[in-house]
């Protein structure tokens, strides 16, 4: 194989998900690139031989054009090439008029098309118009640095010592609907009202041990850094004395205030490892407090604080029972590359619509 198709089968395992059938025949050709055999190579991809064989066979006769679908039997196609691009190009570069996106029955009166073959042709290009997603690139000025300690501490967590994701879920209502909710049956979905009843909020305290997924939690009516100090010595009486503790946590102003410094000046064990501005991502514990808001808190009714935190302890004891780590991937130079690309993407974007608004 040479370095450039290499090159280029590295690139196809980037693909977006509608097209993954073709970064799983990239995959094999890369594992099969090892030397491995046909067996061994669909036993690590959780594939057949046969499969494996059909792949190797077509890449060796017509290279990476052979790792596409072949040309399948049926009607020929009515809609030309000139009529898909301009469906695809209006639909990436022009909204229509009195509407922030396109609708496939706007796109097709616009194009003269289906609404069903406007549908086809979004979903053979990965495009959604219906759907936003929300970003905040990180001004860190030590977020290259910040990336590499935390993914680092991740994928190669020191020896004797122990990795604790630090965080607080602040303000969480314990909200109880209006009306009683009712139950799933056959054929019908839970429902509940949609206005609720508050009835006070509380905070949680969370530590996840990235070795073992366990999680120190504690619930304070209140978030300040007299209950963070509380909740570290709650840290320091569990985790062994013997073990150094690597805490990675967020820029909040209660982290770092003057009594929290003399408390860590006092546990030299403690070595603090804080996250790039706006890259709470980075912190493993969010992940777990997702999982909690999820299956515990967001389609619970509480009618008391004190029965909202019994429901959080509840669900903390039982995760405890049999904790699951999160698997980090992701290398320090994957994810510093792809906010490259993000960030000269942002960038070419903006000046762009400033040129625009210039003319």
């Amino acid at each position: 194989m040479s370095p450039e198709q290499k090159v280029a089968l590295r690139r196809l395992l980037q693909q977006p998900r509608n097209f993954r059938s073709l970064a799983f025949r990239a995959r094999i050709i890369l594992e099969c690139d090892s030397g491995q055999n046909n067996a061994a190579v669909a036993a690590k991809l959780h594939t057949t031989g046969c499969t494996i064989g059909m792949w190797r066979n077509r890449f060796i006769t017509g290279g990476i054009a052979a790792l596409g679908d072949e040309v399948r039997p049926g009607a020929p196609r009515q809609i030309g090439d000139d009529g898909i691009e301009r469906a695809v190009r209006l639909t990436l570069e022009e909204a229509p008029r009195g509407a922030t996106h396109w609708s496939s029955r706007a796109l097709a009166a616009r194009t003269g098309l289906s609404q069903s073959t406007v549908s086809r042709i979004w979903r053979a290009f990965g495009l959604r118009p219906h759907r936003s997603e929300t970003f905040q690139l990180s001004n860190d000025p030590l977020l290259v640095d910040k990336v590499r300690d935390i993914v680092g501490l991740y994928m190669n967590p020191p020896h004797h010592a122990m990795v604790l994701c630090v965080d607080e879920k602040s303000q969480i209502q314990a909200l109880s609907r209006s009306q009683p909710i009712l139950p799933m049956l056959p054929g019908q979905a839970e429902r509940r009202t949609h206005d609720y009843q508050r009835h006070g909020t509380t905070s949680l305290f969370a530590a996840l041990d990235i070795a073992t997924g366990s999680v120190i939690g504690k619930c304070w009516p209140r978030h300040r850094a007299i209950e963070f100090r509380k909740f570290l010595d709650r840290i320091d009486r569990v985790v062994p004395a013997d073990l150094a503790v690597h805490l990675v946590l967020d820029n909040y102003a209660t982290h770092k205030t003057k009594e929290i410094r003399k408390w860590f000046l006092r546990h030299p064990r403690y070595r603090l490892h804080f996250t790039p501005t706006h890259s709470s991502w980075l912190n493993q514990v969010e992940r777990w407090f997702a999982m909690l808001s999820q299956r515990q808190i967001k389609r619970g009714s509480h009618y008391s604080v004190r029965e909202l935190e019994s429901a959080i302890a509840e669900f903390i004891s039982i995760h405890n029972q049999a904790p699951k780590p999160f698997v980090w991937t992701k290398n320090a130079d994957a994810i510093l590359n792809s906010i490259g690309r993000f960030a000269s993407r942002t960038l070419a974007v903006h000046s762009a619509k400033q040129y625009v608004r210039n003319q």
